[in-house]
């Protein structure tokens, strides 16, 4: 039992692994296919390492993999083994990917808007299945999380200041033109890698303070089919006790649950947040009626 146990672990090991590999392989393909060849740029580390070629001449994939170097060390210092080794994985696909893929023929050439869009789709695409197998193939992310422990921003903020100087650095080589493509493309990369990381059916979790909620927890179980819990929560001013409803529920069935709320109780009091995973119970699509 336990060398099957051991042997299933080092399957899925594999099996992250190669897809990391082929994260890397994708963003690689979307830089030297699409972004480079039209003089879009990435962020990050990457957008620097880009900017290094066209300045230095040096292989592109030896400034990807030296320069994220540093970040990698803090990546395992901070968040872990794991993480590292994947990483080093990520990156070193990443360039090697676009030794073996520089002279490939672009696949779009001439619209500008046309080729920031796909080349962003491509790249948040490949480094969106490398962070959900557990790999990271740019080091400025890891920065933020050690920067926004140490200073009062969070790490969404810290990493828009960081590419901030990584697009006036690229605007340098490729022109302010070339410059905000290169950040509309990094922008849509990063929306594709949020959809790759945790799905298109996410869930967001609803806690809901109303005037009414045993028939919003009975009108939930019956539209939705979702069960809900109750939280004794007490008003700071007024001191009255409430009884809060926490719900999980799937993305996709977010504008029905707002349209329950708004029917029921038009002046409930609604928090919503995002949930990176769910896990246990008995939480499935259901038929939204």
């Amino acid at each position: 039992m336990k060398t099957e146990n051991k042997q299933l672990a080092l399957l899925k090991r594999g099996l992250r692994g190669l897809a990391v590999i082929i994260g890397g392989f994708i963003t690689a393909y979307g830089l030297e296919a699409v972004l480079i060849p039209n003089n879009v740029s990435d962020g990050g580390i990457t957008g620097l390492s880009i900017v290094g070629f066209e300045l230095t001449g040096l292989p592109l994939g030896l400034l990807i993999a030296v320069l994220n170097i540093p970040f990698i060390f803090l990546g395992y210092k901070q968040i872990g083994k794991s993480f590292a080794i994947y990483s080093v994985i990520g990156i070193a696909s990443l360039a090697v990917g676009t030794a073996v893929l520089h002279h490939i023929s672009p696949i779009i050439e001439g619209d500008t808007l046309l080729v920031t869009v796909v080349g962003g789709i491509i790249i948040g695409f490949g480094m969106g299945l490398a962070l959900r197998n557990g790999g990271a193939l740019d080091g400025i992310d890891m920065l933020a999380v050690l920067l926004s422990r140490k200073l009062p921003f969070g790490t969404s903020d810290l990493i828009l200041f960081l590419n901030m100087f990584v697009f006036i650095v690229v605007s340098t080589v490729f022109g302010l033109q070339g410059a905000f493509l290169s950040a509309i493309a990094y922008y849509i990369a990063s929306k594709v890698i949020h959809i790759v990381e945790e799905g298109l059916s996410g869930a967001k979790t609803f806690k809901i303070i109303t005037k009414h909620p045993e028939t919003m927890v009975e009108t939930i179980r019956d539209r939705l089919g979702r069960g809900a819990t109750y939280n004794l929560v007490q008003g700071g001013y007024s001191n009255e006790q409430f009884r809060e409803i926490t719900c999980v529920i799937n993305r996709l069935e977010e504008s029905k649950m707002k349209e329950i709320i708004y029917e029921i109780d038009p002046s409930a009091f609604v928090m919503v947040y995002d949930v990176a995973e769910v896990r246990g119970g008995n939480f499935k699509k259901h038929d939204i009626h």
